[in-house]
Protein backbone atom coordinates (compact mmCIF):
# COMPACT_ATOMS: atom_id res chain seq x y z
CA UNK A 1 0.00 0.00 0.00
CA UNK A 2 1.04 3.60 -0.56
CA UNK A 3 1.75 5.54 2.62
CA UNK A 4 3.20 8.92 3.59
CA UNK A 5 6.51 8.71 5.44
CA UNK A 6 9.14 11.15 6.69
CA UNK A 7 12.32 10.04 4.92
CA UNK A 8 15.83 10.85 6.04
CA UNK A 9 17.92 11.05 2.86
CA UNK A 10 21.16 12.54 4.17
CA UNK A 11 22.89 12.65 7.58
CA UNK A 12 21.91 15.67 9.68
CA UNK A 13 19.37 16.69 7.03
CA UNK A 14 15.72 17.64 7.32
CA UNK A 15 13.06 14.96 7.08
CA UNK A 16 11.22 14.84 3.75
CA UNK A 17 7.59 13.67 3.64
CA UNK A 18 7.18 11.43 0.62
CA UNK A 19 5.03 8.60 -0.73
CA UNK A 20 6.51 5.13 -0.23
CA UNK A 21 5.15 1.61 -0.51
CA UNK A 22 4.61 -0.56 2.57
CA UNK A 23 4.55 -4.37 2.39
CA UNK A 24 1.42 -6.35 3.15
CA UNK A 25 1.55 -8.04 6.56
CA UNK A 26 3.14 -11.45 6.92
CA UNK A 27 1.36 -13.99 9.16
CA UNK A 28 2.83 -12.53 12.40
CA UNK A 29 2.55 -8.85 11.41
CA UNK A 30 -0.04 -6.10 11.72
CA UNK A 31 -0.57 -2.85 9.85
CA UNK A 32 -1.27 0.12 12.13
CA UNK A 33 -2.67 3.44 10.94
CA UNK A 34 -0.58 5.86 12.98
CA UNK A 35 -2.45 8.49 14.95
CA UNK A 36 0.64 10.06 16.52
CA UNK A 37 4.31 9.38 17.17
CA UNK A 38 6.62 10.78 19.81
CA UNK A 39 9.93 12.23 18.71
CA UNK A 40 12.82 10.98 20.82
CA UNK A 41 16.45 12.05 21.08
CA UNK A 42 17.33 8.58 19.80
CA UNK A 43 15.71 9.55 16.48
CA UNK A 44 17.90 12.66 16.37
CA UNK A 45 21.00 10.70 17.38
CA UNK A 46 20.44 8.36 14.43
CA UNK A 47 19.70 11.29 12.12
CA UNK A 48 23.00 12.90 13.10
CA UNK A 49 25.07 9.71 12.92
CA UNK A 50 25.73 9.49 16.67
CA UNK A 51 24.03 6.08 16.64
CA UNK A 52 24.84 3.99 13.54
CA UNK A 53 21.92 2.94 11.33
CA UNK A 54 21.88 1.29 7.87
CA UNK A 55 22.33 3.15 4.63
CA UNK A 56 20.07 6.04 3.73
CA UNK A 57 17.31 6.71 2.93
CA UNK A 58 15.39 5.41 5.91
CA UNK A 59 12.24 5.94 7.96
CA UNK A 60 12.70 6.59 11.69
CA UNK A 61 10.15 7.02 14.49
CA UNK A 62 9.69 4.59 17.35
CA UNK A 63 6.99 5.91 19.70
CA UNK A 64 3.92 5.25 17.60
CA UNK A 65 0.29 4.82 18.53
CA UNK A 66 -2.65 4.11 16.28
CA UNK A 67 -5.38 1.77 15.14
CA UNK A 68 -4.94 -1.71 13.67
CA UNK A 69 -6.25 -1.84 10.09
CA UNK A 70 -4.94 -5.24 8.94
CA UNK A 71 -3.60 -8.39 10.58
CA UNK A 72 -1.63 -11.38 9.37
CA UNK A 73 -3.16 -14.84 9.30
CA UNK A 74 -1.48 -15.99 12.54
CA UNK A 75 -2.19 -12.87 14.62
CA UNK A 76 -4.37 -13.41 17.70
CA UNK A 77 -3.23 -10.67 20.09
CA UNK A 78 -5.09 -7.81 18.39
CA UNK A 79 -7.85 -7.38 15.80
CA UNK A 80 -8.76 -4.80 13.21
CA UNK A 81 -10.04 -1.67 14.95
CA UNK A 82 -8.04 -2.12 18.16
CA UNK A 83 -6.20 0.94 19.51
CA UNK A 84 -2.55 0.13 20.15
CA UNK A 85 0.76 1.56 21.29
CA UNK A 86 3.94 0.31 19.65
CA UNK A 87 7.10 -0.54 21.54
CA UNK A 88 10.65 -1.76 20.95
CA UNK A 89 11.53 -4.89 19.03
CA UNK A 90 12.87 -8.11 20.55
CA UNK A 91 13.52 -11.46 18.94
CA UNK A 92 11.34 -13.59 21.22
CA UNK A 93 13.67 -16.58 20.97
CA UNK A 94 16.86 -15.80 22.91
CA UNK A 95 17.36 -16.74 26.59
CA UNK A 96 16.52 -13.21 27.75
CA UNK A 97 13.25 -13.10 25.80
CA UNK A 98 12.31 -16.59 26.92
CA UNK A 99 12.97 -15.50 30.51
CA UNK A 100 10.48 -12.64 30.10
CA UNK A 101 13.05 -9.82 29.90
CA UNK A 102 12.72 -8.57 26.30
CA UNK A 103 14.57 -5.30 27.00
CA UNK A 104 17.68 -7.45 27.55
CA UNK A 105 17.18 -9.33 24.27
CA UNK A 106 20.43 -10.77 22.95
CA UNK A 107 19.43 -9.50 19.52
CA UNK A 108 18.27 -6.04 20.63
CA UNK A 109 20.64 -4.10 18.37
CA UNK A 110 19.88 -5.90 15.08
CA UNK A 111 16.18 -6.13 15.91
CA UNK A 112 15.89 -2.37 16.43
CA UNK A 113 18.68 -0.88 14.32
CA UNK A 114 19.24 -3.18 11.32
CA UNK A 115 16.61 -1.40 9.18
CA UNK A 116 15.14 -4.66 7.93
CA UNK A 117 13.31 -7.74 9.10
CA UNK A 118 15.37 -10.47 10.72
CA UNK A 119 15.54 -12.33 7.38
CA UNK A 120 17.07 -9.26 5.70
CA UNK A 121 13.98 -8.20 3.75
CA UNK A 122 12.80 -4.59 3.58
CA UNK A 123 9.31 -3.47 4.55
CA UNK A 124 9.44 -0.09 2.73
CA UNK A 125 10.08 0.62 -0.95
CA UNK A 126 10.03 3.53 -3.39
CA UNK A 127 10.32 3.45 -7.18
CA UNK A 128 11.49 -0.15 -7.00
CA UNK A 129 14.24 0.61 -4.49
CA UNK A 130 14.41 -0.60 -0.89
CA UNK A 131 13.97 1.96 1.88
CA UNK A 132 15.39 1.03 5.28
CA UNK A 133 12.66 0.82 7.90
CA UNK A 134 11.80 -1.49 10.80
CA UNK A 135 13.30 1.14 13.12
CA UNK A 136 12.60 -0.22 16.60
CA UNK A 137 10.37 -2.66 14.75
CA UNK A 138 8.00 0.08 13.55
CA UNK A 139 9.33 3.16 11.66
CA UNK A 140 6.35 5.21 12.79
CA UNK A 141 7.24 8.62 11.32
CA UNK A 142 4.62 7.67 8.79
CA UNK A 143 0.91 7.41 8.17
CA UNK A 144 1.11 3.62 8.62
CA UNK A 145 3.50 1.15 10.24
CA UNK A 146 4.08 -2.56 9.69
CA UNK A 147 4.83 -4.20 13.04
CA UNK A 148 5.25 -7.73 14.37
CA UNK A 149 2.41 -8.76 16.65
CA UNK A 150 4.97 -9.15 19.43
CA UNK A 151 5.66 -5.39 19.52
CA UNK A 152 2.06 -4.17 19.67
CA UNK A 153 0.29 -3.36 22.96
CA UNK A 154 -3.48 -3.09 23.02
CA UNK A 155 -4.57 0.00 24.97
CA UNK A 156 -7.90 1.22 26.41
CA UNK A 157 -10.36 3.14 24.26
CA UNK A 158 -10.93 5.85 26.87
CA UNK A 159 -7.43 7.41 26.83
CA UNK A 160 -6.54 9.69 23.88
CA UNK A 161 -4.36 7.71 21.50
CA UNK A 162 -2.22 10.71 20.61
CA UNK A 163 -0.83 10.67 24.16
CA UNK A 164 0.20 7.05 24.28
CA UNK A 165 3.04 6.59 21.78
CA UNK A 166 5.80 7.92 24.09
CA UNK A 167 4.87 5.22 26.61
CA UNK A 168 6.50 2.77 24.21
CA UNK A 169 10.01 4.15 24.68
CA UNK A 170 11.06 7.38 26.39
CA UNK A 171 8.49 7.52 29.14
CA UNK A 172 8.64 3.81 29.93
CA UNK A 173 12.44 4.09 29.98
CA UNK A 174 12.43 6.70 32.74
CA UNK A 175 9.55 5.26 34.75
CA UNK A 176 10.65 1.66 34.27
CA UNK A 177 14.18 2.38 35.42
CA UNK A 178 12.72 3.39 38.77
CA UNK A 179 9.87 0.90 39.12
CA UNK A 180 11.33 -2.16 37.35
CA UNK A 181 15.09 -1.84 37.79
CA UNK A 182 16.15 0.31 40.74
CA UNK A 183 13.05 -0.45 42.85
CA UNK A 184 13.96 2.07 45.57
CA UNK A 185 12.55 1.49 49.02
CA UNK A 186 9.92 3.91 50.35
CA UNK A 187 11.69 6.77 52.10
CA UNK A 188 14.84 6.48 50.02
CA UNK A 189 16.61 9.18 47.98
CA UNK A 190 16.95 9.46 44.21
CA UNK A 191 18.82 11.99 42.09
CA UNK A 192 17.85 12.37 38.42
CA UNK A 193 20.32 14.00 36.04
CA UNK A 194 18.45 15.49 33.09
CA UNK A 195 14.87 16.77 33.31
CA UNK A 196 13.75 15.81 29.82
CA UNK A 197 10.99 13.32 29.11
CA UNK A 198 13.02 10.36 30.41
CA UNK A 199 14.24 12.14 33.55
CA UNK A 200 10.86 13.66 34.41
CA UNK A 201 9.22 10.26 33.98
CA UNK A 202 11.74 8.94 36.49
CA UNK A 203 10.84 11.78 38.87
CA UNK A 204 7.13 10.91 38.67
CA UNK A 205 7.87 7.22 39.14
CA UNK A 206 10.08 7.95 42.16
CA UNK A 207 7.13 9.68 43.79
CA UNK A 208 4.94 6.65 43.03
CA UNK A 209 7.62 4.42 44.59
CA UNK A 210 7.47 6.42 47.82
CA UNK A 211 10.88 8.11 47.63
CA UNK A 212 10.95 11.05 50.03
CA UNK A 213 14.02 12.79 48.61
CA UNK A 214 13.86 13.31 44.85
CA UNK A 215 16.53 15.60 43.40
CA UNK A 216 16.29 16.84 39.80
CA UNK A 217 19.36 18.28 38.04
CA UNK A 218 19.18 20.23 34.77
CA UNK A 219 20.26 23.46 33.09
CA UNK A 220 16.76 24.69 32.13
CA UNK A 221 14.99 26.59 34.95
CA UNK A 222 11.55 25.88 33.43
CA UNK A 223 12.21 22.14 33.46
CA UNK A 224 13.44 22.28 37.02
CA UNK A 225 10.25 24.13 38.01
CA UNK A 226 8.17 21.45 36.28
CA UNK A 227 10.17 18.74 38.05
CA UNK A 228 9.18 20.30 41.38
CA UNK A 229 5.54 20.25 40.32
CA UNK A 230 5.80 16.60 39.28
CA UNK A 231 7.33 15.38 42.52
CA UNK A 232 10.92 16.53 42.90
CA UNK A 233 11.70 17.74 46.42
CA UNK A 234 14.83 19.56 45.28
CA UNK A 235 15.91 21.11 41.97
CA UNK A 236 19.56 21.90 41.21
CA UNK A 237 20.83 24.04 38.34
CA UNK A 238 23.79 22.17 36.87
CA UNK A 239 25.67 25.36 35.93
CA UNK A 240 24.92 27.43 38.99
CA UNK A 241 24.94 24.95 41.89
CA UNK A 242 27.81 22.86 43.20
CA UNK A 243 25.76 19.79 42.37
CA UNK A 244 27.74 17.10 44.20
CA UNK A 245 28.15 19.21 47.31
CA UNK A 246 24.44 20.02 47.34
CA UNK A 247 23.49 16.35 46.90
CA UNK A 248 25.70 15.42 49.86
CA UNK A 249 24.16 18.24 51.91
CA UNK A 250 20.64 17.06 51.09
CA UNK A 251 21.19 13.33 51.53
CA UNK A 252 24.02 13.12 54.04
CA UNK A 253 26.25 10.48 52.47
CA UNK A 254 24.98 10.61 48.87
CA UNK A 255 21.81 9.46 47.16
CA UNK A 256 20.59 5.88 47.38
CA UNK A 257 20.02 5.85 43.61
CA UNK A 258 21.01 7.98 40.63
CA UNK A 259 19.42 8.09 37.17
CA UNK A 260 21.62 9.54 34.41
CA UNK A 261 19.51 10.62 31.43
CA UNK A 262 21.77 12.99 29.48
CA UNK A 263 24.53 10.89 27.93
CA UNK A 264 26.99 13.75 28.56
CA UNK A 265 30.28 12.16 29.73
CA UNK A 266 30.89 14.71 32.50
CA UNK A 267 27.35 14.18 33.81
CA UNK A 268 27.74 10.40 33.68
CA UNK A 269 30.83 10.74 35.88
CA UNK A 270 28.96 13.10 38.19
CA UNK A 271 26.09 10.62 38.58
CA UNK A 272 28.53 7.89 39.63
CA UNK A 273 30.04 10.20 42.24
CA UNK A 274 26.63 11.29 43.55
CA UNK A 275 25.56 8.07 45.27
CA UNK A 276 26.43 6.75 48.71
CA UNK A 277 28.68 3.73 49.16
CA UNK A 278 26.79 0.75 47.83
CA UNK A 279 24.26 2.95 46.00
CA UNK A 280 22.82 2.26 42.55
CA UNK A 281 23.49 4.17 39.33
CA UNK A 282 21.33 3.65 36.23
CA UNK A 283 22.80 4.96 32.96
CA UNK A 284 20.14 5.81 30.36
CA UNK A 285 21.51 8.70 28.31
CA UNK A 286 22.78 8.13 24.78
CA UNK A 287 25.84 10.05 23.64
CA UNK A 288 28.76 9.40 21.32
CA UNK A 289 29.56 5.72 21.48
CA UNK A 290 33.33 6.42 21.62
CA UNK A 291 33.17 9.22 24.19
CA UNK A 292 35.66 8.77 27.06
CA UNK A 293 34.44 9.17 30.63
CA UNK A 294 36.29 11.56 32.96
CA UNK A 295 36.62 9.03 35.78
CA UNK A 296 39.44 7.71 37.94
CA UNK A 297 39.68 4.21 39.37
CA UNK A 298 38.75 5.48 42.80
CA UNK A 299 35.33 6.51 41.49
CA UNK A 300 34.57 2.85 40.91
CA UNK A 301 35.68 1.55 44.30
CA UNK A 302 32.73 2.76 46.36
CA UNK A 303 30.75 -0.45 46.02
CA UNK A 304 28.17 1.33 43.87
CA UNK A 305 26.27 -0.80 41.36
CA UNK A 306 26.55 0.88 37.95
CA UNK A 307 24.43 -0.48 35.14
CA UNK A 308 23.19 0.62 31.76
CA UNK A 309 19.43 0.19 31.62
CA UNK A 310 17.60 -0.29 28.32
CA UNK A 311 13.90 0.60 27.98
CA UNK A 312 13.54 0.65 31.75
CA UNK A 313 13.79 -3.16 31.90
CA UNK A 314 10.14 -3.04 30.85
CA UNK A 315 7.81 -5.71 29.53
CA UNK A 316 5.62 -3.43 27.40
CA UNK A 317 2.54 -5.70 27.43
CA UNK A 318 2.23 -5.30 31.20
CA UNK A 319 4.08 -2.05 31.93
CA UNK A 320 2.36 0.25 29.43
CA UNK A 321 -1.11 -0.63 30.82
CA UNK A 322 0.29 -0.06 34.33
CA UNK A 323 1.48 3.43 33.37
CA UNK A 324 -1.91 4.18 31.80
CA UNK A 325 -3.60 3.18 35.05
CA UNK A 326 -1.27 5.44 37.04
CA UNK A 327 -2.21 8.24 34.62
CA UNK A 328 -5.93 7.59 35.12
CA UNK A 329 -5.39 7.79 38.88
CA UNK A 330 -3.69 11.18 38.53
CA UNK A 331 -0.38 9.78 39.81
CA UNK A 332 1.53 9.89 36.54
CA UNK A 333 0.59 13.05 34.59
CA UNK A 334 2.91 12.42 31.66
CA UNK A 335 0.62 14.47 29.41
CA UNK A 336 2.24 17.56 30.94
CA UNK A 337 5.46 16.69 29.07
CA UNK A 338 3.85 16.59 25.64
CA UNK A 339 3.70 19.25 22.94
CA UNK A 340 1.82 18.43 19.72
CA UNK A 341 2.93 19.12 16.14
CA UNK A 342 1.35 18.35 12.78
CA UNK A 343 3.14 15.83 10.57
CA UNK A 344 4.19 18.68 8.25
CA UNK A 345 5.93 20.30 11.26
CA UNK A 346 8.22 17.35 11.98
CA UNK A 347 11.39 19.38 11.36
CA UNK A 348 10.14 22.15 13.65
CA UNK A 349 9.48 19.50 16.30
CA UNK A 350 13.02 18.17 15.89
CA UNK A 351 14.45 21.68 16.27
CA UNK A 352 12.38 22.33 19.39
CA UNK A 353 13.55 19.05 20.91
CA UNK A 354 17.20 19.90 20.22
CA UNK A 355 16.96 23.39 21.68
CA UNK A 356 14.97 22.34 24.74
CA UNK A 357 11.83 24.26 23.74
CA UNK A 358 9.81 21.04 23.79
CA UNK A 359 10.20 18.23 26.33
CA UNK A 360 8.36 15.55 24.39
CA UNK A 361 7.25 16.51 20.88
CA UNK A 362 4.47 14.32 19.52
CA UNK A 363 3.81 14.30 15.77
CA UNK A 364 0.11 13.99 14.92
CA UNK A 365 -0.85 12.48 11.59
CA UNK A 366 -3.56 14.10 9.47
CA UNK A 367 -6.96 13.17 10.88
CA UNK A 368 -5.61 12.27 14.32
CA UNK A 369 -7.85 14.80 16.07
CA UNK A 370 -10.90 13.10 14.68
CA UNK A 371 -9.93 9.90 16.49
CA UNK A 372 -9.82 11.42 19.94
CA UNK A 373 -12.42 9.82 22.27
Amino acid sequence: MDIQAALLREPKAAFSIETVQLDAPRPDEVVVEIVACGLCHTDLSVRDGVIPFPALPNVLGHEGSGVVIAVGSAVSKVAVGDPVALSFASCGACPACEAGTPARCDNFLPANFMGRRADGSCTHHQHGQDINGCFFGQSSFASHALVRERHVVKVPHDVPLELLGPLGCGIQTGAGTILNHLKPQPGSSVVVFGAGAVGLSAVMAARIAGCTTIIAVDVHPARLALARELGATHALHAREDDVLARIKDITGAGADCAVEATGVPEVVAQSIRSVRRGGQVALLGVGRMDAPLPLVLGDLLSGAVIQSVVEGDSVPDSFIPQLIEFYRQGRFPFDRLIQFYDFAQINEAAHDAETGRAIKPVICMPGANRRRP
